[in-house]
């Protein structure tokens, strides 16, 4: 008779951490229902709209399309529903992390477990006010695209832009997001399985400093703070990462900037003759993400939250994007989709001429 390892328990419950969440996230903008059934509409309409524009300007193809002629399931959310969501993904990228761990993992208490829940939940709850949309590869067996309609609202009333504009603008960026994960079917296998072994080395990395004296952990999040506030780029990630840690996650950041930066590049390369306010969208949108005017202490907590990171993904991938088209043309740069050896590494996305050298010779 064979014995079988007990399961080990998950990092946290994230049933729970998503009830917090959804407890904590405030509602955002609201509107009378018939705007807010208006929202709705436009934003599924615009969803299904930008499918088209996106294959014509990417000249990507999925490796299968959907019977509805889509590339994904289409949910326009709350920002409760959109921190539901998002745990739900959480916890299938975690529970392999927990089984490959297995006995290395001390038996966590209810207690503890409730506080990691009510710490992620606090975070996802913070950040559900701050997406506009997200594809979500994990979410359903063929992906799903997650809107979040009291976002979309507040942002196109605060810089006063054109609804059916920027509700199409989005959903460009996001079905570019659809699209890549369609056309490279092994993508989000690749991107979990690298995940996966960064989550393992960081539990690996938490259990350490878990036993480490209280000044030790202080210390870290000090240092953490302080490169925030003199303007650093930093990760939630930064007091737990080994040399080895530091390296992966610099890799999978590379993947991550391809993915933001050519979605990016692509929502804009429509034209006006699609959105016709492009250039004012983007223009404006830009000083939003830049933070113009925002007060000081949000700047240091975007900052200390990786947000500051996930701008310089967006600008860095743009970046890569635009030189490798100068060089080998949109047809070139697809080569990226076509192999998981054609993945720009962190090297290459600072050097776009090394990923011509290596891919196209």
């Amino acid at each position: 008779m064979t014995s079988t390892a007990p399961a080990a328990e998950p990092l946290l419950d994230w049933t729970a951490a998503a009830q917090i969440a959804g407890r904590l996230a405030r509602p955002g903008t609201t509107a009378p229902r018939a705007e807010l059934d208006e929202l709705v509409a436009g934003l599924r309409t615009a969803a299904g709209d930008a499918v088209g524009h996106v294959l014509d300007v990417t000249r990507m193809a999925p490796a299968a399309r959907l019977a509805d002629g889509g590339l994904g399931d289409v949910h326009v959310v709350d920002r409760a529903g959109w921190t539901r969501a998002n745990a739900q993904s959480m916890r299938a990228m975690t529970d392999p992390v927990m089984a490959t761990l297995g006995s290395q993992v001390p038996a966590t208490s209810a207690g503890a477990r409730l506080a990691g829940a009510a710490e992620a939940g606090g975070l996802l709850a913070l950040l559900s006010g701050r997406v506009l949309g997200q594809f979500d590869p994990y979410g359903a067996d063929r992906g799903r695209l997650l809107l979040v309609a009291p976002n979309v609202l507040q942002v196109e009333r605060a810089l006063n832009l054109r609804p059916r504009d920027f509700r199409l603008w989005v959903c460009l960026h996001e079905q570019t997001h659809a699209l890549q994960f369609a056309a490279a079917p092994w993508l989000a296998d690749h991107l979990v399985g690298r995940v996966g072994g960064l989550l393992s080395g960081v539990t690996e990395s938490s259990l350490r400093m878990a036993r480490a004296p209280l000044r030790q952990k202080l210390a870290v999040v000090g240092r953490t703070v302080l490169r925030a506030v003199r303007g650093e780029l930093v990760t939630p990630l930064d007091g737990v990462l080994g040399p080895a840690e530091r390296r992966e996650l610099e890799e999978i950041t590379a993947v991550m900037a391809l993915l933001e930066g050519h979605a990016d590049v692509m929502m804009d390369a429509v034209g006006p003759r699609v959105v016709r306010t492009v250039r004012t969208i983007r223009a404006r949108f830009e000083k939003r993400r830049d933070g113009e005017g925002a007060p000081a202490l949000d700047v240091v907590l975007r900052r200390v939250l990786g947000m500051d990171a996930k701008l310089a993904q967006y600008r860095d991938g743009a970046a890569f994007v635009r030189a490798v088209e100068q060089q080998v043309g949109r047809d070139g740069l697809n080569a990226v989709w076509s192999s998981e050896a054609h993945l720009p590494s962190a090297r290459e996305i600072a050097d776009p001429r090394a990923w011509v050298r290596r891919v196209h010779g």
